[in-house]
């Protein structure tokens, strides 16, 4: 019993691991609770889009030896608006358009990776993640984050719920549908950032939306899956963690095969239930 009490401790006596759990439990609750909208409105490959594109704004960040969020952040509202304003105003396929800015953007953050010397992150780093690096001012700044996307969407919620599943009788009652859109991307630009240092830019999206799809198998109503996948991501980021600590295992890619397993066993048991 002690060895289990031990076991499950000793990793947090290490400050960067309490770091790491914190923003790891954030990302974990984050991620899926959007993801639920994100699975709803089929917004897969925006996020996996917005998640690249601000790679430019964070090697921007580490040339000026400042927080990364500071150059994500602005990058990614930016990168989503234009999104949406751009697939409105142009007679161009939304997925065309988020294709565009997607290899356009994620090219530039390679070019400027490229060129600048003597960077403290290297480009795996930014593709698998780095939570086991994260500073007491990331933490902070992923809270603020965090607690920012809460407000809103608590704020907002029905409205959202409305738009996402019915946008023309949204638009009929008198909802402001296109700002609501506008909303909800600058919402899962901000998500996406805070997932970054956790689970990197690859594996973002699994995080996004694999909890999400998980709990909407399980359950079909709306709020319901919204706790019910951030309890999975949750979970999924402490084990992923745990696994990364004793295993010797990259952090991000630990807690997304973790997110991927509980997925797949939900999966095939509901079909043999079925």
């Amino acid at each position: 019993m002690d060895a289990a009490i031990d076991a499950l401790l000793n990793p947090f006596s290490y400050s960067f691991m309490l770091r790491a759990l914190i923003v790891s439990v954030l990302v974990g609750v984050m991620c899926p609770i959007l993801g639920t909208y994100v699975v709803t409105r089929g917004l897969g490959f925006m996020g996996d889009a917005l998640a690249h594109a601000v790679l430019p704004g964070m090697v921007i960040a580490f040339m000026l030896g400042i927080s990364p969020f500071l150059g994500a952040v602005p990058v990614g509202i930016v990168v989503a608006v234009l999104i949406g304003y751009l697939s409105r105003r142009m007679s161009l396929s939304e997925d065309t358009t988020i294709g565009i800015l997607f290899a356009g953007l994620f090219a530039l953050g390679l070019v400027l990776m490229s060129v600048a010397k003597g960077l403290p992150v290297d480009i795996e780093d930014l593709l698998l993640g780095q939570v086991l690096a994260v500073s007491s001012s990331d933490v902070f700044a992923t809270l603020g984050l965090a607690a920012t996307v809460m407000v809103v969407l608590y704020g907002f919620h029905k409205e959202l719920v409305f738009n996402s599943f019915d946008p023309t009788g949204a638009r009929v009652i008198g909802l402001p549908t296109t700002a609501l859109d506008y909303l909800l991307l600058v919402i899962l630009a901000l998500v996406i950032i805070i997932a970054l240092q956790a689970v990197g830019i690859v594996l973002v999206i699994a995080m996004l939306i694999t909890p999400s799809a998980t709990a909407f198998l399980l359950v079909r109503r709306f709020t319901t899956a919204m706790g019910l996948g951030a309890l999975i991501g949750s979970g999924s980021a402490v084990v992923g963690l745990y696994l990364s600590f004793y295993m010797n295992l990259p952090s991000g890619p630990a807690m997304t095969l973790v997110a991927t397993a509980v997925f797949i066993i939900v999966a095939l048991a509901r079909r043999k239930v079925a």
